[in-house]
């Protein structure tokens, strides 16, 4: 099915985006639960606008009430002493994406696909905050695939992970949309990124990709077929919304 702009008008007057993302999430979660095998288990994780919960008290200027009979530090009339710094801190804003977890030790993440919002790819901070989430389970040896399907921002997280892994003359990728898949691995004893990567286009249809689980396992993520899915769940069709 050819991919839809759901940033920018007719698509994006008659539907919201973070709703098609919200439900994009859940079927390809769906889907890889109908094809993981025994011991497996994928579930979205959808968020938006993600708030410290402390900020309200510090704007109320009231303290959290401790439980009578709880061991935290305020039951038990112990303060913690100021902190020596306070620093800058960007956390990332939106989080749309499928885990697929282990269970069998733990769970223990062994696979991630991120959807990017518009809020992870707006602003420098907001890239550094997203590229340092997909790095962080890179560096897990968890299989990462990545889905940039948001229009009207240049900006290219991919390509600014690459220069945080490798170097910042990895070889420039400057496509607007895209869609992403790395595999940690190891050849002769050196740890090695193994990437793979599509151009996407508004009007044209999606890639499958590879999503490899931490133990060497695989399984292709057909986008198209979920991106369809979601579309047709949503009553988004070829002559609009």
């Amino acid at each position: 099915m050819a991919l839809r702009d759901h940033f920018r008008p007719p698509l994006s007057a008659l539907r919201h985006w973070h709703a098609f993302h919200n439900a994009w999430a859940t079927y390809l979660a769906s889907d890889l639960n109908r094809r993981l095998p025994e011991g497996y288990f994928a579930e979205p994780n959808v968020q938006f606008g993600i708030e410290i919960d402390v900020a309200a008290f510090e704007e109320s200027g009231e303290a959290p009430q401790a439980k009578a009979g709880s061991d935290s530090p305020m039951a038990t009339g112990w303060t913690p002493p100021a902190p020596v710094q306070t620093l800058p801190f960007q956390a990332v804003t939106d989080t749309v994406e499928v885990s697929v977890f282990n269970h069998q030790a733990g769970p223990v993440l062994a696979g991630v696909i991120e959807l990017v919002s518009p809020a992870n790819k707006d602003r420098p901070a907001h890239r550094a905050a997203f590229v340092s989430r997909c790095e962080t389970y890179l560096q897990q040896g968890v299989g990462l695939v990545v889905v940039d399907v948001v229009t009207g921002r240049r900006a290219n997280p991919h390509r600014e992970l690459l220069e945080r892994l490798a170097s910042p003359n990895v070889s420039g990728w400057d496509a607007e949309l895209y869609a992403t898949a790395y595999r940690v691995t190891e050849h002769d004893g050196q740890a090695s990124l193994e990437v793979w990567q599509e151009a996407l286009a508004v009007g044209r249809g999606l890639p499958t990709m590879p999503l490899w689980l931490r133990g060497d396992l695989c399984l292709p993520i057909d986008l198209d077929a979920t991106y369809e899915q979601t579309c047709r769940e949503q009553r988004i069709t070829d002559n609009g919304a």
